[in-house]
């Protein structure tokens, strides 16, 4: 699955776990399996965990970090472009609407 293939897919699943309770409590419990039975292959062995944002609590996920060397222009481009989580955060759907 590609990047765009990869986001799209995941934030099918955002939208679905915002409308029913009932797979938001399954997605958290058992991301994973969620992940995998809407098309986004999970290796075996690898932890996934689903936290979710409060009024009074905000989540800031901190990917790993890519094994290249980044030069102050290549840094300032990273650092000023783009959405921040691929169009699947609250704050992007806002926008899109």
């Amino acid at each position: 699955m590609e990047a765009n293939e990869h986001q799209q897919a995941l934030g099918k699943i955002i939208a679905k776990a915002w409308a029913d309770e009932g797979f938001k409590q399954q997605f958290i419990e058992n991301p994973a399996e969620i992940l995998n039975a809407e098309g986004i292959s999970v290796p075996e062995g690898m932890k996934v965990s689903v936290v979710e944002d409060t009024a009074a609590c905000m989540h800031i996920i901190l990917p790993v970090s890519p094994d290249i060397e980044m030069d102050g222009a290549a840094l300032n481009s990273v650092a000023g472009g783009g959405s921040c989580c691929g169009g699947s955060c609250s704050s992007c759907w806002d926008e899109a609407q």
